[in-house]
């Protein structure tokens, strides 16, 4: 997917990587089963950390494993990092910010809450970001004073 960065050069990303701190693991299911905060079982979680590597154009989760489905619905507000990486793994763009709309696709997340839905094949339900918003906020260097 085609991405413009505010230099007035094009780059092609390829995948977003998200590292978030959910306040309460038990705002998820997994594979249909509530979680708990005391024991959590949401793939891809590290200590307090859970980091997705989406790959863009697919919208499916790199390394999620097959068969598992998850629905979440963590409030995380501005405790994340947000990359946009090429596909060699170059940083195109970096966020530390409140979560991006694409994190709750199809639903308000506010710029707080991380509400996916995501499939046995890693996919996630509604897929369709806005690569801009990684843009959003920072001066134009065509146009500064």
């Amino acid at each position: 997917m085609r991405f413009s960065k505010r230099t007035s050069e094009e780059a092609e990303a390829a995948l977003i990587v998200a590292e978030m701190a959910p306040r309460y693991w038990e705002d998820a299911s997994v594979n249909g089963v509530e979680e708990t905060d005391e024991d959590p079982q949401i793939p891809l979680r590290d200590g307090d950390l859970w980091t997705l590597r989406i790959l863009i154009d697919e919208g499916r989760v790199l390394d999620w494993p097959e068969g598992v489905t998850a629905q979440t619905h963590y409030k995380v507000c501005d405790a994340g990092l947000y990359r946009l990486l090429d596909a060699d793994g170059g940083v195109l763009a970096e966020r530390d910010a409140y979560v991006p709309p694409f994190l709750a696709p199809g639903k308000e997340g506010f710029g707080d809450y991380v509400i996916l839905s995501i499939g046995p094949d890693g996919k996630i339900a509604n897929w369709d970001p806005d690569l801009s918003w990684f843009d959003r906020g920072r001066p134009d260097p065509d146009h500064a004073p």
